[in-house]
This record gives structure tokens, C-alpha cells and sequence, in this order.
């Protein structure tokens, strides 16, 4: 898990990020290829300005990486850093399936006491 306040700012803005569903669809996009920003935009029904700031957001939680090619901003997503994503979602979900596994031991335990108590 992370470990520094950097660390957490980083995942805060990393799900932030990924809580909208334009933003997600964005990241799809880009992860396939480059795309200006423009092509980007033509693919929702909401203004440039609403689509440059939903790349703008992700863009600030090191998602995707903007260029310039002439007068176009080309966009393209940053594998590492979904992969950092997807690291951070998998040492949660062992954290919960141990605590799961424990609470199933306890139960099993108390049944298995229960069980005993009932038989004497």
C-alpha cells in the first residue's frame, strides 16, 4: 500500500480520477492509442471544454500524458500507472479476503464450540 502522504495524495487523485465515467471511457481511449483531444471530444455528447478538463484531471493523476504536434494536444494513457492502479486494488483485496478468511475460522471455531457445548 502506499506509504507516504505523497503516496496517498497520488491514489486520491488516481481513484478521483477513475469515479467518473467519461473519464474511464477517456482512458480506455487512449490506452489503445494517441488521440487529440478534439477526437476525443467529438465521441461525447458535451462541450471541448468539458472534455479538456476531464483529461486535464486525468492528466493531473499521472493517467495520460498530453503533447503538442503542431496545434493539436495528443493524449496518451500511461500504462504504468493503471498497472500502479490495479497493484494498489490487489493489496487491498488480500487485506479483505484475509479478514474474511479470519472471520470464517472464528465462526467455524465458535460453531465447533457451540457443537462440542451441545453434545456434553
Amino acid at each position: 500500500m502506499a506509504d507516504t502522504d505523497e503516496d496517498e495524495d497520488r491514489a486520491d487523485a488516481m481513484f478521483h480520477a477513475l469515479a467518473d465515467r467519461t473519464r474511464r471511457d477517456i482512458l480506455r481511449r487512449v490506452l489503445v492509442g494517441e488521440h487529440s483531444v478534439s477526437a476525443l471530444a467529438a465521441n461525447y455528447d458535451m462541450s471541448f471544454a468539458a472534455v479538456q478538463k476531464h483529461v486535464a484531471v486525468l492528466e493531473r493523476a499521472g493517467l495520460l500524458t498530453k503533447r503538442r504536434k503542431g496545434r493539436e494536444q495528443l493524449a496518451h494513457g500511461e500504462v504504468e500507472a493503471v498497472r500502479s492502479v490495479a497493484s494498489m486494488l490487489a493489496e487491498l483485496e488480500d487485506l479483505w479476503r484475509g479478514r474474511i478468511a479470519r472471520m470464517d475460522e472464528l465462526l467455524e471455531a465458535l460453531e465447533s464450540a457451540h457443537t462440542t457445548e451441545n453434545q456434553e
